[in-house]
């Protein structure tokens, strides 16, 4: 395994160790982890790119129409309605 230092400023060194806590790893686990994903992933792999969000309609469960029609009946059923007041008749 080759070594690789880097300099950064300390401020980016102690908001990667706060993440890195916030995780339960060490900076090291961390920076490897990140630099992994960088080199592997693709921007098509990134969560809410086009290719990742076709990917997630392509996999299991796959829906049918009646679970559409009741998903759009429960935000429906769900809506709040608005009111505004005039803001001129004051």
């Amino acid at each position: 395994m080759a070594n690789l230092t880097i300099e950064m400023p300390d401020e980016l060194a102690r908001s990667l160790e706060e993440i890195a806590a916030a995780q339960h790893k060490s900076v090291q686990q961390l920076a490897i982890e990140r630099l992994i994903s960088l080199v592997e992933g693709g921007p098509g792999d990134r969560a809410g790119s086009p290719a990742a969000v076709l990917r997630a309609m392509q996999e299991p469960p796959h829906l049918h129409a009646a679970d559409v029609d009741r998903l759009d009946a429960a935000i429906a059923a769900g809506r709040l309605a608005v009111q505004t007041r005039d803001l001129f008749s004051d």
